[in-house]
């Protein structure tokens, strides 16, 4: 829309009724398979959504009829601001002319679980105003964007002509998501905040409930973390989640549902962030001179919505980055890193010299890019022993990665170096230290909630580091949403219940494999996640002897590594891996990539099995995990394998006892086929 015909449909709604009382708008997919509907009735806005299934044609010759699947039931729209309620008493304006309904969007994500990316859209924007919008001469626009089998929205707020309002606050949304009342739910609950572990959560660290009904009340009365997957029976299965979160806005979660199956965005909570900060989010808005089709400026995040009627379009879902765009340029070449990790097993007492030289020299050993030093070496190491780390590092050729608190006034935890990540005058002078020392990357915990003030500051220090060549992994932190193409050198986030419970908790260890797979269809659908796994050491303790147990089989924890997508990838071998584990293992960890050009499903249900396959380069690596009591037959079928060639892929298997990891050359049947029976907790791979 130019500028005078915007000015022009902004009078006309100020200064007349409502053009319409009723307005209705359906939007499909590229494919014609996933469609949106909108519908303005009585003042109130809402949608509803599905996928397209064909249906055979009654006579013979005739036109195959399509058939509605509804998956998200009629659902609410809207904003609560600071200059009105923008969710009752709208009038329909006009809709965007059709000029860009049909994009493609091409792009590389050097992060992700896909490089080369190209995913077609169908777009609809329209425009609405109210009297507590006209009294200020704004508009509501609300714009939709169409997938395959993927549906996200947002709004922006457009100033009029004469409209003197250039900023409001958002305090809330009406944006809803009606899910039939007997689906079941994959979802983790949002914690109280300023609890757990020196006040440090909320941290997206609580546990999921399983395939259980989504009216149950979650443990703590506050909603949902995203993303959170549903299953809807026969018809299929539903994620939904939000991306494009950066400071210009904070960050969300569901409500509980309604006896009605209604879940809504609810915002942050006023203990977050130690109390500090508004809940709500300071919005800058867009004058009539923006392209409605600039998505980077002053739109709201996304409300992210993807379904089918199988869990393909789960896990191989892009459409987290294929609406954002990216907000600076790299400074550097940035690389994938495998790190190897002192605490996961040997813990605090392990942040010292000579133990960080052990694992200095264990990274080099096995051909990885890094080590992780944690947290506890401004009081253990010092900055001159920190030096010294660092030009032993150059000598062995791995790059250092060191921790920091990110606090602030958030939390109580004591860990160092602390004070130095939130305030960008020491941040700067920090960064600068750690770059003329060869560091590759930091990890920063503990942060303090999804307010805009906490959101503000996720983006201060990527932008910062950005500055000096360094990578960014967050701990104890919320939900990553796009920032993998927003921020170039965002590595990764925790946001979930990760490996260090391993070693708090026997329980854990109990329930590895299932949580192991569930990630891939829920967590790590969205985004990196920094678990900190393949755990090899039976019992996790520096002692031999000593610490819980591991359930899980050795294969099932060379999986992980496939199984849990992130750029850069902390694990936890330690030293006597090397020679108390066979020498297969360890040349697999090697080799093992951890960025990703194309990710593939292939068989699975959460928390009970997971198959599917990554590609690195012209490297295929399939992954078979059973989580469940019983053992798992598999056949793979001949177009499953393509990828892998029959004289040089390698099995690794558990055996048939479940217990003695060996490897194999592929031996493929007389149909091209592979049938294997994947004992409980244990798992196969193929590469």
């Amino acid at each position: 829309m130019n500028k005078k015909s915007f000015l022009l449909a902004v009078l006309l709604a100020a200064l007349s009724p409502a053009i319409m009382a009723q307005q209705k708008f359906r939007v499909l997919s590229p494919d014609g398979l996933t469609y949106l509907n909108v519908q303005l009735a009585d003042g109130r806005l809402t949608y509803n959504a599905g996928y397209r299934t064909l249906q055979k044609a009654k006579k013979k010759g005739a036109v195959a009829d399509t058939l509605d699947v509804p998956m998200v039931l009629e659902s609410p729209l809207g904003l609560y601001t600071s200059i009105g309620d923008l969710s009752k008493n709208l009038e329909y304006v006009q809709q965007e002319s059709p000029e860009r309904y049909n994009y493609t969007n091409e792009y590389t994500l050097r992060q992700g679980k896909q490089s080369n990316i190209s995913s077609e859209e169908n777009t609809l924007i329209l425009l609405f105003t109210n009297p507590d919008a006209k009294a200020k001469k704004l508009v509501m626009m609300v714009g939709f964007r169409v997938f395959n089998n993927n549906i996200a929205y947002s709004y922006r707020i457009m100033q009029g002509a004469g409209s003197q309002t250039t900023a409001i606050v958002v305090t809330g949304e009406a944006s809803g998501f009606r899910l039939p009342t007997d689906a079941t739910a994959f979802i983790c609950p949002q914690s109280d905040p300023m609890v757990g572990w020196m006040q440090t959560k909320p941290s997206y660290e609580e546990g999921y409930i399983w395939d259980e009904p989504i009216t149950k009340r979650s443990q703590y009365g506050h909603g949902w973390t995203f993303p959170c997957l549903f299953h809807e029976g026969d018809k299929g299965w539903l994620l939904i989640s939000e991306t494009g979160v950066s400071s210009n806005y904070c960050g969300s979660h569901l409500s509980d549902a309604a006896s009605d199956g209604l879940f809504t965005i609810a915002f942050p909570m006023e203990g977050e962030n130690n109390g500090f900060g508004s809940t709500g989010a300071q919005l800058g808005l867009a004058d009539c001179n923006i392209s409605p089709y600039d998505w980077l400026t002053q739109w709201t995040p996304y409300r992210t919505i993807t379904f089918g009627p199988t869990l393909k379009p789960i896990v191989e879902t892009t459409i987290t980055w294929d609406v954002v765009q990216q907000l600076y340029e790299p400074s550097i070449d940035y690389k994938g890193s495998r790190n190897t990790w002192s605490w996961i097993i040997w813990q605090d007492a392990s942040i010292n010299y000579d133990d960080q030289v052990k694992y200095i020299d264990l990274a080099s050993s096995l051909c990885w890019e890094g080590c992780l030093i944690d947290g506890g070496w401004y009081e253990n190491i010092g900055r001159k022993g920190m030096e010294k780390l660092f030009a032993y590092c150059k000598e062995k050729g791995v790059r250092p990665w060191v921790w920091y608190n990110s606090n602030g006034g958030w939390n109580n935890a004591p860990q160092s170096a602390r004070q130095c990540m939130h305030n960008p005058i020491v941040r700067k002078q920090e960064m600068k230290w750690l770059r003329d020392g060869g560091v590759a990357g930091i990890k920063v915990d503990f942060f303090g909630g999804d307010k805009q003030e906490t959101m503000r500051l996720y983006e201060a220090i990527l932008s910062d580091a950005n500055d000096f060549g360094i990578q960014v992994i967050f701990h104890g932190c919320t939900l990553p949403r796009g920032w993998e193409k927003m921020y170039p050198n965002y590595c990764s986030s925790e946001a979930v219940l990760a490996s260090e419970n391993l070693y708090f908790s026997q329980g854990f260890c109990e329930m590895e494999a299932r949580h192991a797979c569930l990630h891939p269809f829920v967590r790590n659908t969205t985004a990196s996640m920094e678990y900190g796994g393949t755990v090899l050491q039976k019992r996790l303790h520096k002692e031999p002897g000593k610490g819980n147990t591991r359930r899980t089989s050795d294969v099932f924890e060379l999986a992980t590594a496939i199984a849990f997508q992130s750029s850069g990838q902390n694990f936890a071998l330690t030293p006597r891996n090397l020679t108390d584990q066979p020498q297969f293992e360890i040349d697999f960890m090697k080799q093992v990539p951890t960025t990703w050009d194309e990710t593939r499903f292939i068989d699975g249900y959460p928390g009970k099995y997971i198959v599917m396959a990554r590609r690195h380069a012209d490297r295929w690596y399939l992954i078979a995990m059973n989580a469940e009591k019983e053992a798992k037959p598999l056949t793979l079928e001949p177009t499953v394998l393509s990828g892998f060639s029959a004289e040089n892929a390698v099995l690794l298997t558990d055996g048939p006892d479940g217990q003695t990891p060996q490897q194999e050359p592929l031996k493929l049947d007389k149909k091209g086929r592979v049938t294997l029976t994947i004992q409980p907790q244990c798992a196969a791979i193929i590469f």
